[in-house]
């Protein structure tokens, strides 16, 4: 029925009863906050928790959207087990959350490859806004986001592979575009970033009423 104070969303159940809900996406949300809209939940039995329900995907016309930001990571982290994250194979040492100088953490850092000595380093982004057939990031202004492209940037010039990925969780995308009416500095970082050799890549999920799955690889206009 209504997003509000960020992390928080009131929902109708088909008995009519109101429920409030963990809403985990900090961004704008912008096409899937919509009143009136289905949505699916998850549900947890953490007695510590206050909201026991969380907000996972949103109908948007004919599909599902995935906009708990979380999954992109988790669908990245089962991709990358089991080697199957496209341009991005061969690394059997997978590190999560890591530490990198400058104070910041970048969401993988890959290790000993067999024909790349480099450190590689990766990124995820979630996507849920898009125009058309074009998935667009970031909807919010992300100060955060310009920081990790920035750190990227830098890990990239000591020798490093440096590597963003979009995560398009929805399946009506042909293509990822940055939103630079939105954020006209993270367009800048992400040029910036790419012309300095960071890898921009991006993958699609489809997004099912029971499940997630990566799809394919997308192109990324810069």
């Amino acid at each position: 029925m209504r997003r509000y104070k960020r992390f928080l969303a009131d929902i109708e159940t088909e008995s009519g009863e109101m429920l409030t809900v963990h809403c985990p996406n900090p961004g704008a949300m912008t096409g899937t906050d919509r009143p009136g809209a289905q949505v699916r939940c998850s549900t947890s039995d953490n007695p510590k928790r206050k909201l026991p329900h969380t907000l996972e995907m949103v109908r948007v016309g004919r599909i599902w959207v995935g906009v708990h930001t979380l999954r992109a990571n988790q669908l990245v982290a089962r991709a990358l087990a089991a080697d199957r994250l496209p341009g991005v194979q061969g690394y059997p040492s997978i590190r999560p959350e890591v530490p990198v100088p400058g104070g910041s953490r970048l969401d993988f850092g890959l290790t000993e490859h067999p024909d790349d000595p480099r450190p590689a380093w990766l990124e995820v982004k979630s996507v849920t806004l898009a125009r058309g057939d074009t998935a667009r990031f970031p909807d919010s202004v992300t100060t955060r986001g310009r920081r990790h492209m920035e750190t990227l940037e830098a890990l990239r010039a000591q020798g490093h592979r440096a590597i963003l990925l979009f995560v398009v969780q929805r399946g009506d995308c042909q293509r990822v575009e940055c939103a630079e009416e939105i954020d006209p500095a993270y367009a800048e970082a992400l040029r910036s970033a790419a012309n300095r050799g960071v890898e921009i890549r991006a993958v699609r999920a489809r997004v099912k009423a029971h499940e997630i799955l990566l799809e394919k690889a997308l192109p990324v206009v810069v």
